[in-house]
């Protein structure tokens, strides 16, 4: 008979995940994902004492929904919620009282209810075409006794607060210490959190990550795209947790988003946009201006939704439609402090006048229904679909031949379960996921690419046939289960499992087509170097994957001392297993070059060759996820009107498929590089070289150079002990009510370990890595006997961010029709490599880069926002950013004492400003009468055309010799002042 899963006897995360799954099973019917879902608690009185038996009803009034439980001593606890306007009905013998109040994604809202006896009815539920006037006449309840640092975002910020793209994570900086970061050259965006990189962060739609596996940005298909991650109309609101967050929350190191899809009501409704915005309608940018000539450019999204139910109170459906068409203006910016007109003649003709267009489309889906059997049944089916293509690589080096197509696709499911019984709340969710990036050379052919100088990474521009050939993602499906019981008094005890099953893939192929590169400043018709890449027969093709399988479980405790005191106590423990990594068994013939290399074997190499040669079984997948996360909130007159709270925790993230799987793709599918001997018969670099023909301009001849055993190629080792990326969490903060004011004031403090890197193995004959009194010099060229270059791969990337988060909102409401937030940020970030580099090949260590500023980290950011509803249909809005300018990195060769002997500086741009941005809407909205609302907008992104600068050069110069245009600015974030018109209808 086959062996029950979970009859292993090691001790393994799968044993622990079954064991506690199992009690789970047998306890109770199990769990509530708290992540989305809102919770209503407090206490009912009767007659000034605690009810001694009161039935507590919460109906949604859009959707009919119903919930109740039985109060116990007073207290009750309507948990699993989704995210609303609620009617809270209270019996409790004689004495009735009913409230209608609004809760947010994720929220537990306080709210103590005092029932009359014999004065008071429940109010009759109201009428489902009269969801407007509920909302103007539902409390709004803030959540002040939590130790979490989170910012809401609701429904009303996203449809009216003005924004250049429907990317709904453009509001996660209404949270102190967040970023959202876009608008640079490529139009790329991501949110960040403090020092740590993009990868960090996790968003969560419904309760489900949306991690992506294998490549940077966090989540899947924010690598580098100008898409959106999700249809902005199918957003209800969403929640920004940069600290603090329960143990619930998985793979992740920074912040977390928590977001809920919307729902169909009782109503039939519906929804149409479209925003458009083209040349004519933005300024030029600083550069455009200085050469008299602009690109043409156009922005286009639209869009519609309609839902409604499909059985009153009790199914519904909700569909959602988006798309975005893009014309985007690229600019050519040379590379070594080179112009334009500096240029050869060729390049020249082929750059034109070095201002492009590239062309983006997205489309977007989304679809919902949910199902309320009974009042204990809960269903939900949604379901995702993205498409996106654009032409990437134009501008900045680039000129346009040597483009690259890209596409980009995503599908997720989820099915989700949940079942109530009293105490207890079952949330189930069973998920699917796809997402693939197929970028590759729009252009095939020979690349003609120009450096300054011999070494091939002093680019000056690149043309001619692309290099970048990619295809990878992720596919598999995943379990999870939550578990909520509170029929303990005064706790909330929460536990949950998960386990997914993702395979894992990546093609690589780099440089796919041959890319030679010329000096500059000599022969513009012979080479000095070409790099090609070649499959290697019988051996691979560039391709690696990997069936990884994650486990995950957490227990959580939110306990309710008394009537001031709260604290959250949970554990969360996370485990992965990567068979790709596990299984990889290092090449006889780089195993031979390792152990018989005399200067890595030097006991000054720093380089233990064991720790990177893997047999297939001396490999393990890292044990030691265990998470505390611990929380208080100390309500000082228990009145939440001043609470004191904090917390500490660690959390762990994932390291990415895309690192681990070089290791097989570069051996592959790997690298030839070859130098041609120069016209005198020298060679460029102390590499052997060969003498140039023509002929090698045809791939089928240069492919001859290639070793059919790959000798010569660049070798990627990864360490055989690999450890997870974390964050250590630490905070003290209070928050405060008054009157119609929110405010919060926290000190924080985190510290990120273990990141990725890799690191240059190679070393001089006798160990060393620099030549005698240098400090800089990479020995490239002098890697293992028989290869290349050898890299290794560990950890060892750190960050520290110390930051005071200061934020004063008063939220809007249908009753004051007007709301305004605040959020201000000081940060003191430092890093010992910069921020979102993997490879680090400058030093022997990562000691050797010592602690710098954080790259992209504002020392002061100030963001803020206001909303009004004024008379006539009109609404009007804006938001204000302000940054100071950040720390940027150079290579200094000029300020040392003898040439080549460089080392790694920083300096800050001119300006008193780095950041600073204000947009502005009027919205005008016509009631046609006939339920048919029609609405026009006029958005104007940076009112005072700003000039907010995305790079500059950064090479000071050579020795002795500095450039005249160092830390001048030489791209720009856009917008421009850009006016941007939407028309729409709801119904």
């Amino acid at each position: 008979m086959k062996p029950h899963p979970c009859s292993e006897h090691r001790p393994t995360p799968k044993l622990l995940a079954c064991a506690l799954a199992s009690c789970l099973a047998l306890a109770a019917p199990v769990a509530l994902a708290q992540s989305t879902a809102a919770t209503i608690r407090g206490q009912i009185t009767v007659d000034s004492a605690p009810a001694g038996d009161a039935q507590v009803t919460a109906t949604n009034v859009a959707t009919g929904l119903t919930r109740k439980v039985q109060a116990s001593n007073g207290t009750y606890n309507v948990g699993g919620l989704p995210p609303g306007t609620y009617r809270i009905d209270v019996v409790a013998g004689n004495a009735t009282t009913t409230r209608t109040i609004t809760v947010q994604v994720g929220q537990v809202a306080t709210v103590n209810l005092a029932a009359a006896g014999g004065v008071a009815e429940a109010a009759p539920a109201p009428d489902a075409t009269e969801i407007d006037a509920v909302t103007v006449t539902s409390d709004f309840v803030p959540e002040t006794k939590t130790s979490e640092i989170a910012t809401y975002v609701t429904s009303k910020q996203l449809e009216s607060l003005p924004q250049g793209t429907r990317n709904f994570l453009a509001f996660a900086d209404l949270a102190p210490g967040v970023q959202f970061q876009g608008g640079g050259p490529e139009g790329s965006t991501r949110i960040k959190s403090g020092a740590q990189s993009a990868n960090g962060i996790n968003v969560y739609i419904d309760g489900v990550g949306q991690k992506n596996y294998v490549l940077q940005g966090g989540i899947s298909g924010q690598d580098s795209t100008r898409g959106n991650p999700f249809p902005q109309s199918a957003i209800g609101e969403y929640k920004v947790i940069s600290q603090n967050y329960k143990a619930e929350f998985d793979q992740l190191s920074s912040a977390a988003v928590v977001a809920t899809t919307r729902s169909g009501t009782n109503d039939f409704e519906g929804s149409f946009f479209w925003d458009y915005t083209y040349t004519d309608w933005r300024n030029r940018t600083v550069f455009e201006e200085r050469n008299d000539t602009k690109a043409r450019s156009k922005e286009e999204q639209y869009g519609a939704t309609f839902g409604g139910p499909i059985l009153r109170d009790q199914a519904h459906f909700f569909l959602s439609y988006e798309a975005k068409e893009y014309q985007s203006p690229r600019t050519l910016i040379p590379g070594r402090g080179f112009t334009l007109d500096e240029l050869p003649a060729n390049i020249q003709a082929q750059a034109g006048n070095g201002f492009y267009t590239a062309p983006f489309k997205e489309d977007l889906y989304f679809g919902k229904i949910d199902w309320a059997i009974g009042e204990n049944h809960y269903l939900e089916l949604t379901g995702k679909y993205r498409d996106e293509s654009e032409i990437t690589s134009i501008g900045d080096l680039n000129v346009p031949n040597y483009a690259t197509s890209k596409d980009n696709s995503e599908t997720r499911v989820d099915l989700r379960y949940q079942y109530t019984n009293g105490d207890w709340l079952n949330d189930a969710h069973l998920t699917y996921e796809e997402a693939t990036f197929n970028p590759r050379p729009v252009n095939n052919g020979i690349a003609y690419n120009l450096s300054d100088g011999t070494n091939i990474f002093d680019t000056v521009v690149r043309s001619g046939a692309g290099a970048d050939f990619q295809d990878k993602g992720q596919e598999g499906w995943g379990f999870q289960d939550d578990l909520t019981f509170t029929g303990w008094q005064g706790h909330t005890v929460k536990g949950g499992v998960k386990f997914k099953s993702v395979e894992v893939s990546a093609i690589e192929r780099q440089p796919y087509n041959p890319q030679f590169t010329y000096n500059i400043h000599g022969s513009l018709t012979q080479p000095i170097n070409v790099r090609f890449g070649s499959a290697l027969p019988g051996v691979g093709d560039g391709s690696a994957s990997s069936r990884n399988r994650q486990y995950g479980f957490y227990i959580q405790d939110d306990w309710e001392v008394n009537d001031k005191l709260i604290l959250n106590l949970g554990l969360r423990y996370d485990y992965e297993e990567s068979p790709t990594y596990l299984d990889y068994v290092t090449p006889d013939d780089v195993v031979a070059a390792l152990r018989g290399s005399t200067a890595i074997n030097n006991p000054n190499s720093g380089i233990n060759v064991n720790d990177y040669i893997s047999t297939g079984n001396n490999r393990d997948s890292f044990k030691d996820g265990w998470q505390p996360r611990v929380g208080f909130s100390y309500d000082l007159n228990a009145d939440q009107q001043h609470v004191i709270y904090g917390g500490a925790g660690r959390a762990y993230d994932r390291n990415l498929f895309d690192w681990l799987q070089l290791e097989i793709t570069k051996a592959t599918f790997p690298t030839t590089e070859v130098w041609f001997r120069r016209a005198d018969g020298t060679c460029p670099t102390s590499a052997p070289c060969v003498d140039f023909s023509p002929s090698y301009f045809d791939p089928a001849v240069l492919a001859a150079l290639a070793s059919p055993s790959g000798a010569g190629r660049e070798v990627f080792a990864i360490d055989n002990d690999i450890k997870t990326p974390y964050s250590d969490q630490f905070s003290l903060g209070m928050r405060n009510s008054l009157g119609i004011w929110l405010t919060d004031a926290t000190v924080s403090y985190i510290e990120s370990y273990d990141g990725f890197a890799f690191l240059l193995g190679n070393r001089r004959p006798d160990g060393s890595f620099f030549r005698p009194d240098f400090n800089w010099g990479p020995p490239f060229g002098q890697g293992l006997t028989g290869f290349s270059n050898l890299i290794i791969g560990t950890n060892g990337i750190k960050t520290r961010a110390t930051s005071l988060f200061l934020k004063a909102e008063k939220p809007y409401t249908a009753e004051s029709r007007w709301g305004v937030t605040f959020a201000y940020t000081y940060t003191d970030a430092k890093e010992n490599r910069q921020g979102g580099e993997v490879f680090a090949l400058d030093f022997p260590t990562l000691d050797g880069y010592g602690w710098k500023k954080a790259k992209d980290v504002p020392e002061h950011r100030l963001v803020s926002t206001g909303i009004y509803d004024g008379p006539a249909g009109f609404t009007f809005s804006g938001k204000l950013t302000l940054a100071t300018p950040v720390w940027r990195y150079a290579t200094n060769c000029l300020d040392v004492d003898k040439p080549d002997n460089c080392f790694i500086d920083q300096y800050k741009p001119d300006g008193d400003f780095g950041f600073k941005q204000l947009d502005v809407a009027v919205m005008k909205e016509f009631d046609t009468g006939a339920g048919l609302k029609m609405w026009v907008r006029g958005d104007i992104l940076n009112v005072f055309d700003w000039a907010n600068y995305a790079g500059y050069d950064d090479f000071p110069g050579g020795f002795q010799d500095p450039n005249e245009n160092f830390g001048e600015p030489n791209t720009q974030f856009f917008p421009t002042r850009t006016f941007k018109l939407s028309l729409g209808f709801n119904f």
